[in-house]
């Protein structure tokens, strides 16, 4: 099994080894592209988008800057919306579901390093996939470490960091981020805290 194989399968490896320095000098190239087009270019912004990551649903948008070590390893599902300074570490798998919205400064970490100096200093590290569901919304100055899964129609409060998993429709804060509070059909004629929608169509 040669580095990359090990580190697609989440064990340690050397990230200089067996071609993948070279994969990520590829993507850097392409990021930089991306973090460099004006902002008038949208058809090539959607179209270099879907080649870094490694899958899309048809609606996908994620404003410059972004960044992340390989891209392949990242899935999205449709109607993915990312705000400015997305980091993503992907070394192990990041599988996001449809209506995902992330707000700015959010980064999402697979890579790891040993806790031993000595284990550390050895130069392995190491990927654990994260998973994000369907209807999330994370919020800004959010990190989302490895091996993580955060469920369905969950709202992340701004500046948590995300260090186990969250379940299924609930609002989760904090660092480390704990669930707060169940999300219920009560929360639908709320666009604000205690603040009603004065509009029929929402």
């Amino acid at each position: 099994m040669n580095q990359k194989e090990r580190m697609l399968a989440g064990l340690p490896y050397k990230a200089w080894l067996d071609g993948l320095a070279e994969e990520r000098l590829e993507n850097k190239k392409r990021i930089y592209k991306y973090n460099n087009l004006p902002p008038e270019a949208e058809k090539e912004q959607e179209e270099l988008i879907k080649e870094i990551l490694g899958k899309t649903g048809e609606n996908v948008h994620i404003e410059a800057p972004f960044h992340c070590d390989y891209g392949y390893n990242i899935e999205v599902g449709e109607n993915f919306f990312a705000n400015y300074n997305l980091t993503v570490l992907d070394v192990g798998k990041v599988r996001i579901g449809k209506n995902a919205q992330i707000a700015p400064n959010v980064s999402i970490y697979t890579a790891g390093h040993p806790i031993h100096p000595e284990s550390r200093n050895s130069g392995y590290e190491y990927g654990i996939e994260v998973t994000i569901g369907d209807n999330v919304w994370i919020g800004g100055n959010v990190c989302i470490m490895p091996g993580v899964t955060v469920g369905d129609n969950v709202v992340i409060g701004a500046g948590s960091v995300v260090t186990k998993d969250i379940p299924d429709s609930v609002i989760a804060v904090g660092n480390p981020c704990r669930v707060v509070r169940a999300i219920t059909d009560d929360d639908r004629d709320f666009y604000y805290r205690d603040r009603r929608f004065d509009v029929d169509d929402y």
